[in-house]
């Protein structure tokens, strides 16, 4: 009767009820996943989460969930959200705009680096090492979802290839793309691939395979 009457709410009311519901339940708990699955559900079908035909939308989205499922109950990685500030659909869209402009960024920056001029000599007597930035604290999802790449356990991300590249498993671009991620411009270039082709692959069958992942966990 409690799932009738939410139906008949609109879409941000129906969502905001979702996660003052999740929120009465501590992390972990059975009825916190099942509100939280919900969410992610009437979101989708909404369809009014942005999208753009980048190559890097994909990655950018599968951080906009991570970062849903660690601050939409409590503050994780970020602020934890505020209802009474804005519609979860508003929220996500700002951190996932955020999240594809700094890809662009990045993009531009490495394409800067490419045809600038190469510095003529290198101080031999500095440790490279020096000038490289302590690396951030892992996120509890972040270490269980590599985990599960890494053990692969069901052997299944090892044996789903692009075709004539048993090479290109989903289990060796998803460990690529995890953060913190390899560009594409190197993975292609590792793998001697177009960035379209291993893109295409990566959005048709990694990310659907890890968002199910995902959902069996609860982060999703």
């Amino acid at each position: 009767m409690k799932l009738k009457n939410q139906q008949m709410l609109p879409l941000d009311e129906q969502l905001r009820q979702l996660v003052i519901e999740a929120r009465q339940y501590p992390s972990g708990h059975l009825k916190r996943k099942q509100c939280l699955t919900q969410i992610v559900r009437l979101i989708e079908q909404s369809r009014k989460l942005w999208h753009e035909h980048t190559p890097y939308y994909e990655d950018a989205l599968q951080q906009t969930w991570v970062y849903f499922c660690q601050n939409i109950c409590e503050a994780g990685t970020g602020e934890q959200y505020d209802p009474d500030r804005s519609s979860v659909i508003t929220w996500l869209n700002r951190y996932l705009k955020w999240r594809l402009q700094d890809f662009r960024i990045n993009k531009q920056k490495h394409l800067a680096r490419y045809t600038s001029t190469v510095p003529s000599a290198i101080n031999k007597n500095q440790d490279a090492t020096d000038n490289l930035a302590a690396p951030p604290d892992t996120p509890p999802i972040l270490e269980t979802t590599r985990h599960w790449v890494e053990t692969d356990p069901s052997g299944e991300l090892r044996s789903v290839h692009i075709q004539n590249r048993p090479d290109v498993t989903c289990q060796a671009l998803l460990l690529r793309r995890l953060p913190p991620e390899q560009g594409w411009e190197k993975v292609s270039e590792e793998f001697g691939l177009p960035i379209s082709t291993l893109s295409s692959f990566y959005q048709r069958q990694c990310m659907p395979r890890l968002r199910n992942f995902g959902q069996s966990q609860g982060y999703l």
